[in-house]
């Protein structure tokens, strides 16, 4: 049996991610992994509350396994605090690593640099889907999956599509050469329901600001 531990962006790959590994039946995911910057506490890159991913990891039925990391944030100092927790899950008894990575072959190269030095196995369960990512993209959709976008690169996608839902609508707006997952870093998303959760869980949007050249929509628990 695999015992597995997700490297968790808290977007849409890694949540279908999580659904693909939870149907393999030599697979059990353990935890969650998720980076935050420790002065926001959002999750890295993607910009997400921690109180959103603790609810999707509540929804999931899994333990969170937060790494703090400084901002901002050398690579030395990624690597360092990432190997630790590595470490720690490997003690706790991990075998393997999953990420939701696509299609990119550095950013795969370089995860697996990252676990050469431990006893950690990684595993890309949704690499190179079949049909590509425009498949795949209709597969989560059609498949239940719920989740909007919260980080739009401007030099690559109109800012206008910030904070919407990623849906057949959205895919028909994408223009052409925008990955329809967005692998490329052209926007990057927060799953809120799917397959993955035990329920949904229920945001409201609220500002939009521009930032370190990116655009990012603020998402928050509703509460009524």
């Amino acid at each position: 049996m695999k015992r597995v531990v997700l490297s968790w962006s808290s977007g849409k790959d890694s949540a279908w991610a999580l659904h693909l590994l939870r149907q393999q039946d030599d697979v059990e995911v353990t935890a969650l992994l998720t980076t935050f910057n420790e002065v926001a506490d959002r999750a890295a890159m993607h910009a997400t509350r921690r109180t959103l991913v603790e609810a999707q990891a509540a929804a999931a039925g899994l333990p969170l396994l937060p790494v703090p990391l400084p901002w901002p944030c050398t690579n030395d100092a990624y690597e360092g605090r990432t190997l630790a927790a590595l470490a720690h899950v490997q003690a706790e008894g991990a075998t393997h690593v999953a990420f939701g990575d696509l299609f990119l072959e550095d950013v795969r190269a370089y995860r697996e640099r990252l676990l050469a030095p431990t006893e950690l196995e990684p595993l890309f369960p949704v690499w190179h889907p079949p049909g590509g990512t425009a498949a795949l993209a209709r597969q989560m959709i059609g498949g239940g999956l719920h989740a909007t976008l919260t980080c739009v690169d401007p030099a690559q996608l109109d800012p206008s599509l910030l904070l919407r839902t990623f849906d057949a609508v959205l895919l028909g707006d994408l223009p052409a050469a925008c990955d329809p997952c967005g692998e490329n870093g052209e926007f990057h998303t927060f799953c809120h329901a799917g397959p993955m959760f035990a329920r949904d869980i229920p945001i409201e949007a609220g500002l939009r600001v521009e930032r370190d050249g990116f655009w990012f929509g603020d998402l928050s628990i509703r509460t009524a």
